[in-house]
């Protein structure tokens, strides 16, 4: 019979106590495994084993309740340390990179959307997609500002007369506009750099055409 590696069975992991970022604290807390369904199995034939827990965890802090799972396998395993490696996964995702931006429900649904799921890919590390998400963010906001021109570049100008951009602002989105085309059409991977700088552009955008003016609106009555 072929000897099966041993995976660590994660038995009883209700009660257990750990660390990871919470969504709504926005740091790294101590969570409690409040519930968890602990599964281990093998395959004696081939010679593999493996280890699954689906867990509720909640923040010591907030109590913010969220679901992580954590698995292992024979089949992946340090060759120093004989130890698996386990794959963790959590939802709601934690931005370890970036956060959305505070009061992003101000945004119009469509775009507040398209500019979320770019910042998960920016944080997934997905370059192409998060390229290809600046560029739908910037036409949605010419969409939304009703912004007129045959291409996004002519909309960008537009939005200029429109008074909702100045011109260096104009200047910037052409930049991150052309990127935006290279990762859609050529599926170039911009560097992280790059990336994180459109993200601050966007969200700088974000907030000059929408948060900002829907916060001064609701204070300074």
């Amino acid at each position: 019979m072929i000897e099966v590696p041993e995976v660590p069975k994660p038995y009883d992991s209700t009660g257990q106590q750990l660390r990871t970022a919470c969504p709504a604290c926005r740091i790294e807390t101590k969570h409690l495994v409040v519930k968890a369904i602990d599964i281990q199995d093998s395959d004696d034939e081939h010679g593999m084993s493996w280890a699954t827990s689906y867990q509720l965890v909640q923040c010591q802090g907030c109590e913010t309740v969220s679901y992580r799972s954590v698995s292992s396998n024979s089949e992946d395993v340090d060759l120093e340390t004989n130890e698996p490696y386990e794959t963790i996964d959590i939802y709601p995702v934690r931005h370890r990179e970036r956060l959305p931006l505070d009061d992003v429900e101000l945004v119009p649904k469509q775009l507040r959307r398209v500019y979320e799921e770019t910042v998960q890919a920016l944080n997934r590390n997905q370059p192409i997609l998060c390229g290809v998400g600046v560029r739908a963010v910037i036409e949605t906001v010419a969409k939304d500002q009703k912004a007129t021109g045959r291409d996004l570049s002519k909309q960008i100008d537009n939005l200029v007369s429109l008074g909702v951009l100045t011109k260096d602002g104009a200047a910037i989105l052409h930049k991150l506009r052309v990127l935006g085309n290279k990762a859609a059409h050529e599926v170039k991977a911009h560097s992280a750099k790059e990336l994180r700088l459109a993200m601050d552009v966007v969200d700088h955008l974000l907030k000059a055409v929408y948060i900002l003016p829907s916060q001064a609106k609701s204070t300074f009555k």
